[in-house]
């Protein structure tokens, strides 16, 4: 064996590892947008990611694939790759695929998983894993003792698959691009191993719609996407004459700038706990979850910290949502909300957490009593602490009364819970944005009984 065709199958092995990290590290963000990122959810992804890939690597052992054949099965391999890394991985095909599951009345996010999985997440790890036995009987075909060499590169390209994906390809240049990268590089892969005029034309077939469906342009004009990183995917749609922020696949904030009113449960914050504000003193307001900023968004008086950890939601809302740029008296922390919670030192007015934008999509770490607790500790004697969750008015399913549950573990006395949009509590569809709302006073805990019961003095 030359040292040229060694080196050749080495960098193919290096390809091999890198591509099956990347892909499967865009794919966990990508599906994030709609069954969420909870341990479950990636354990189905990962689970189903390793088990085809053994099975590949187990297959390409088999005395049936000759090795005079592994050059075109290899090119064929990586082809193929390249072509379902684009379908299994592109956002617009992905939009379709669960705009057709929740049409279909597939609404459960494990049952969505799975099936996602065993269609689009099958095929091309298997051959991940076969491509890497291929590779290796092709070099062991010269000389038995490179297993360790196999190994370590095939990890290292592993390594700087998952790196150079979530550290420098998403964030700075975007999921679509690194998508696009993914199947460059396959494609690069499937004609090194077989420079045949074949070859070229079926990757120029893939790399075309690949190209035209990632692109910014596209995916702007499309789908009103401005923001396509390794957190958030952003775009602003038209509704009448309200602008919507759709943030991740679901609609973060509303605005109409004529009105100047927002979304019903924003509307309701503003008039009923920002805009009636004393003007007695600044008033420090906490709002975790940005949103579109509108939250006291006429009020050029107290003080307000927006935390969220999407770096550009700033620059987007002043620029394509509200065309206006945020008042002095408002700062954005670009901040995980419960680091951000533990690191300062402040005590709110007003605490507005806005992160639980979906029922289906939920951040487990935040609905917990230890978090809930965090916030307890940094509200200001006297304030009032509010949350926005999107769950069943009426108790019909389990999250919602653990939920509530949750919460009055940690706030048992002097709380308020407000059904903003009613929705009719005798049917099982009930889901709707409820206020959970604290008040931060002194409260003993006494009840009324038969023998006790000094209500005059109480009320007077």
């Amino acid at each position: 064996m030359t040292h040229k065709l060694r080196r050749w199958i080495i960098f193919l092995i290096f390809i091999n590892g890198y591509v099956s990290l990347s892909l499967e590290l865009v794919v966990l963000r990508q599906l994030s947008f709609y069954v969420g990122s909870s341990a479950v959810i990636t354990s189905i992804i990962m689970g189903c990611f390793l088990g085809f890939m053994s099975l590949g690597y187990f297959l390409g052992s088999s005395e049936k694939v000759l090795n005079s054949k592994i050059k075109n099965i290899l090119c064929k391999s990586f082809l193929l790759v390249a072509f379902l890394a684009f379908i299994a991985s592109s956002f617009p095909l992905i939009t379709n695929y669960f705009t057709w599951f929740y049409q279909t009345g597939i609404t459960s996010s494990i049952i969505q998983t799975f099936i996602y999985s065993f269609v689009f997440l099958s095929i091309g790890p298997f051959l991940f894993g076969f491509n890497t036995t291929l590779l290796s009987r092709w070099l062991h075909k010269y000389n038995t003792n490179y297993t360790g060499t196999i190994m370590a590169w095939d990890t290292i390209g592993s390594v700087m698959g998952s790196l150079a994906t979530t550290l420098i390809l998403m964030p700075f240049f975007g999921v679509n691009y690194t998508v696009l990268l993914i199947v460059c590089l396959s494609l690069l892969a499937a004609i090194i191993v077989y420079k045949k005029w074949w070859v070229f034309v079926i990757s120029v077939a893939i790399l075309i719609p690949t190209y035209f469906i990632n692109t910014n342009e596209f995916q702007q004009k499309k789908y009103g996407i401005l923001v396509n990183n390794a957190n958030s995917t952003i775009s602003v749609l038209k509704s009448g004459e309200d602008k919507i922020l759709d943030m991740n696949g679901l609609f973060m904030s509303i605005y109409n700038p004529k009105t100047q009113l927002t979304a019903e449960y924003i509307n309701y914050i503003n008039q009923n706990f920002i805009y009636t504000m004393p003007k007695d003193k600044v008033h420090k307001i906490l709002v975790l979850g940005a949103g579109g900023f509108t939250a006291g968004l006429t009020d050029t008086f107290n003080d307000y910290t927006f935390v969220d950890i999407e770096h550009t939601l700033k620059d987007i809302s002043e620029k394509y949502f509200l065309n206006q740029k945020l008042t002095d008296n408002k700062k954005f922390v670009v901040q995980d909300a419960s680091q951000f919670l533990k690191n300062t030192v402040e005590k709110y007015d007003l605490i507005l957490l806005d992160v639980y934008s979906n029922s289906y999509q939920i951040p487990e770490g935040l609905i917990t009593v230890e978090f809930m607790e965090r916030i307890k500790s940094k509200i200001a004697s006297g304030g009032i602490i509010i949350m926005n969750m999107i769950v069943s008015q009426s108790f019909n399913d389990s999250y919602s009364k653990v939920f509530d549950n949750t919460f009055h573990m940690v706030f048992p006395y002097n709380t308020q819970r407000q059904v903003i949009g009613l929705k009719n509590p005798w049917v099982k569809q009930d889901i709707t944005n409820v206020l959970y709302i604290y008040y931060n006073k002194e409260n003993s805990g006494r009840v009324y009984t038969i023998n006790k019961t000094p209500v005059i003095y109480d009320r007077y």
